[in-house]
């Protein structure tokens, strides 16, 4: 995103503006990639290390746009279908997941494919496979032309219905209310798929849960620790892109719980100065695909502007670690390198 030039407020007109007394920054913990992206964005950079420039990309590998960005200048090129990539290069799919006929399509193609699904969306899709079969309508709760979304539909279209918000649940036809069951994005507001779930049950009682819940790890950690940090915020800043599903729910789930006022930005620079006045506390946290360098970049710019005690808020610890998609764990081994052969978090971000 392009830096957009404006005049800026120094450090003494937004102090004059602050309320008086001592000002802070409640950093969320945990925030920034989760497992599944960390996963992704280095099997990107693997592969463009290991075969060379270009490797394709369906999709962003993750939506964060100083992620891709950062990989086309390594050599990445990102499409949105697979009928624009030459035949027989070196193909990524996404952390969010494709659709059976996107895997068919790229093997008529001849696409040296690497699969870079998050492995808890897999799960996800291997849940429709398996209700599909048992002849159950799927009710997969999540926004209409997401990736992700698209991904798991695909996996049994007969089946499945797409139930965009709590509002969709009365236009929801089934064939039989006794074989019904739900499913959900991963990235969803966790208060808002329930209250979907809840409208869901009251139409059909009979409806059956997925055997563990949907909505990723990462996803609701984030989500509890901005729950926690936004009735003590003057303000929330969330660190994350505009089409990253889990970056805008941390910005509504942080007014729903009290924060003030709530901000998204996907850089420092987009942090408008007037944000301050009357601020006394921050709240900072970043979504699950975006890394940790953009969220201490606004913590240099808020203690800038007087906000230098940084007090984090941890809710969570995370160590979830993934390895790294299959064919390219081969392609690595065949060429002896054994370097960084999993993705996730093994420590927290430190400040």
């Amino acid at each position: 995103m392009p830096h957009v030039p404006r005049s800026r407020r120094s450090r003494e007109e937004v102090e004059a503006a602050a309320p008086t007394g001592a000002k802070k920054v409640l950093l969320a913990a945990p925030r920034g990639y989760c497992a599944g992206v960390d996963r992704a964005v280095i099997a990107v950079e693997k592969a463009l290390d290991h075969y060379g420039a270009p490797v394709y990309v369906r999709k962003q590998i993750v939506h964060n746009a100083h992620v891709v960005t950062s990989l086309e200048e390594r050599g990445a090129i990102f499409v949105d279908e697979v009928d624009e990539i030459p035949e027989g290069a070196v193909t990524v799919f996404s952390a969010h997941g494709v659709s059976p006929a996107v895997i068919d399509e790229a093997q008529e193609r001849q696409l040296q494919t690497i699969d870079a699904t998050c492995p808890l969306v897999n799960k996800v899709h291997r849940e429709a496979v398996r209700f599909a079969k048992q002849d159950f309508d799927i009710l997969l709760i999540g926004h209409v032309g997401h990736e992700e979304v698209e991904g798991t539909a695909g996996e049994a279209p007969e089946h499945i219905q797409i139930v965009n918000s709590p509002d969709d649940v009365d236009s929801v036809e089934v064939r039989d209310p006794e074989r019904v069951v739900w499913l959900s994005q991963t990235t969803l507001s966790v208060d808002e798929t329930m209250e979907t779930v809840e409208r869901l049950r009251r139409r059909f009682p009979a409806l059956h849960n997925p055997p563990s819940d949907d909505i990723c790890y990462a996803t609701s950690n984030r989500q509890g620790a901005i729950r926690e940090i936004a009735p003590h915020a003057d303000l929330v800043i969330v660190v994350g892109s505009s089409n990253s599903s889990n970056s805008v729910r941390l910005k509504e789930v942080a007014l729903e719980y009290g924060a003030t006022r709530s901000e998204r930005v996907d850089f420092a620079h987009q942090v408008d100065e007037a944000w301050f006045e009357g601020v006394s506390t921050v709240g900072l946290t970043s979504g699950a695909s975006v890394p940790e360098v953009l969220v201490q970049q606004v913590l240099d710019l808020l203690a800038e502007y007087g906000y230098a005690d940084v007090e984090p808020v941890e809710t969570a610890t995370e160590d979830i670690l993934f390895s790294m998609p299959k064919e390219l764990r081969a392609a690595l081994k065949d060429s002896g390198d054994s370097s960084r052969q999993i993705g996730g978090r093994g420590e927290k971000p430190q400040r």
